[in-house]
């Protein structure tokens, strides 16, 4: 998935590049009587285009790529990277700079759009599991599901339920998101996890009845929110084999 992304972001960055040469090659016809203005108007509704569909780095190629075209097709003298008339020297800044402005608020709204999703993808995972729990179905089956659940979330390369207490020589995540490596602790700002086997423990009533065994995959961002979701989603086991413990 990571490559397909990559990939996207490099036409992206290319199409920022290229797109205005064209629309500024475009207007060369009409430059005597078209204002300098309204083209640099055409130029930003470039840089939109091409910041709203691509990443950050795509906007700002854009950005500078039609500030530059700008000047070469746009400005006396023409075909020459050099402007001589100032209120020519502001229009182009001005266009960087609104370019710039238009590519981070793209950007942040595709991160505040990406996070609304995130949440809902979780808020799924918790209550199919809680679905699964209240179907009555078999303690293996309700942690094989939470799992799964897990691999996804954490971006694991394996996970495994295991009965019993918890292994003392593994990494732990702790119920508040944290990942204890005895002196450090991994928090808020760590975007990660440490890149060998760790543990999440499975608690009901203060109580651990079991622990999911994590084989994280290094260098793959982990957030805290994502490892907060996995203890919602242990305590869900927890909750599953609680009754069932207590009957056997």
């Amino acid at each position: 998935m990571s490559g397909i992304q990559n990939h996207r972001d490099t036409i992206a960055v290319i199409a920022g590049l290229l797109l205005p040469v064209g629309v500024a090659a475009a207007l060369i016809p009409f430059r005597g009587n078209f204002a300098n203005t309204a083209s640099a108007l055409v130029l930003v509704a470039v840089v939109v285009a091409v910041a709203s569909n691509g990443n950050r780095m795509a906007g700002i190629a854009a950005a500078a790529s039609a500030s530059l075209w700008f000047d070469f097709f746009l400005t006396r003298p023409y075909e020459r990277f050099a402007i001589t008339h100032r209120p020519d020297i502001e229009t182009a800044v001005s266009l960087f700079v609104v370019g710039v402005a238009v590519t981070e608020l793209a950007a942040r709204n595709r991160f505040h759009r990406r996070v609304a999703t995130e949440e809902s993808d979780y808020v799924g995972l918790i209550y199919y599991l809680a679905e699964l729990v209240a179907a009555g179905a078999s303690s293996q089956q309700v942690a094989e599901q939470a799992c799964a659940e897990l691999i996804g979330l954490l971006h694991l390369r394996e996970c495994r339920y295991v009965d019993g207490p918890p292994d003392r020589h593994l990494t732990q995540i702790e119920h508040d998101g944290t990942v204890d490596l005895g002196r450090l602790r991994w928090g808020v700002h760590v975007m990660g996890l440490p890149g060998k086997e760790l543990e999440l423990p499975i608690q009901s009533h203060g109580q651990i009845l079991g622990r999911f065994v994590l084989v994280p995959t290094p260098g793959t961002p982990v957030s805290m929110q994502r490892r907060l979701v996995a203890v919602a989603i242990a305590d869900q086991v927890g909750a599953a084999l609680s009754p069932r413990l207590r009957t056997a």
